[in-house]
């Protein structure tokens, strides 16, 4: 008869295991609607670039429509006016800039820095 060595893990490494995993879990639920959150905003920035004639609107009518579109989206809770810069060189740019800090544990945080463009068109 052949001695068998133990396979499989040990109750310490299956806790181990679990552990991580957990607090894998963890971040991808405070890190992930961060970005579901950049996505709509590029989105909502997106609809409003391909709007015609946005170019032409008033910088408060373009704050105003990308601001509702963020609203509709559920999307405007990090983003106010005081994030939206519209810049006219080479045509009318959006320019969404913003950053959203959530809290981990403790004293430890996750910040995440946005910088968006989109181009108006005429």
């Amino acid at each position: 008869m052949i001695p068998r060595k133990q396979e499989g893990m040990s109750l310490v490494g299956f806790l181990i295991v679990l552990a991580m995993v957990v607090f894998m879990a963890y971040l991808g639920m405070r890190i992930v609607p961060i970005y579901l959150e950049f996505y709509s905003v590029r989105q909502a920035m997106e609809g409003l670039a391909r709007e015609p004639g946005s170019a032409n609107y008033s910088p408060f009518d373009i704050k105003d429509k990308f601001i509702n579109r963020l609203y509709v989206s559920y999307s405007d809770g990090n983003v106010g006016a005081e994030n939206i810069k519209i810049v006219r060189n080479n045509g009318v740019w959006l320019q969404v800039r913003y950053e959203v800090r959530k809290p981990i544990m403790g004293n430890l945080d996750v910040i995440a820095s946005f910088d968006e463009r989109a181009m108006l068109s005429n």
